[in-house]
């Protein structure tokens, strides 16, 4: 098996382009996404907005020279320790890659640019039924929490305001 390199993308770069949007719609496509891959108008759209964004991070895996996972993470700020927070948003092996060590490695690298970066945690959002993602992220020391256990763990809700 050959070592997984993990490197921030630049999408100046038509190889990174590439690799993005096959890896998140080859996710999107999955139950776990939804279902469905991302539309042409996202696709068009994906890799300029996120290099339009100055706290977007976004890291690629390869081997062999194959893509094979990919990491989106956008920075924030923590209003209780007024320091930044890396939001974990994408984390996608493809099927050929999986429970080989690539989103460990991912979310491995991540986790050392925002140390870099003096952020104060990581957060992200897992689906429950996920077990195999939830597996890796307790191992990796990632836990549900909350400001006091009276009132239960946090939940993560959306209000959709566009398509």
């Amino acid at each position: 098996m050959n070592k997984v390199l993990i490197k921030q993308a630049d999408f100046s770069q038509a190889g990174d382009c590439t690799a993005l949007l096959a890896l998140l719609d080859e996710y999107a496509q999955s139950p776990l996404g939804g279902g469905q891959g991302l539309s042409h108008e996202v696709r068009a759209m994906l890799p300029q907005r996120l290099a339009a964004m100055p706290t977007a991070v976004t890291g690629l895996a390869w081997r062999a020279e194959q893509p094979v996972g990919v990491i989106n993470g956008f920075e924030t700020l923590s209003t209780f320790k007024a320091r930044p927070v890396l939001n974990v948003h994408d984390v996608a092996v493809t099927a050929s890659a999986q429970g080989q060590g690539v989103g460990t490695a991912l979310l491995r690298w991540v986790e050392e640019l925002a140390r870099a970066r003096g952020c104060c945690k990581l957060t992200l959002e897992v689906l429950e039924g996920n077990t195999r993602a939830r597996a890796v992220y307790a191992r990796l020391g990632f836990v549900g929490y909350a400001l006091d256990p009276q009132y239960g763990q946090a939940l993560f809700w959306e209000k959709p305001l566009a398509e």
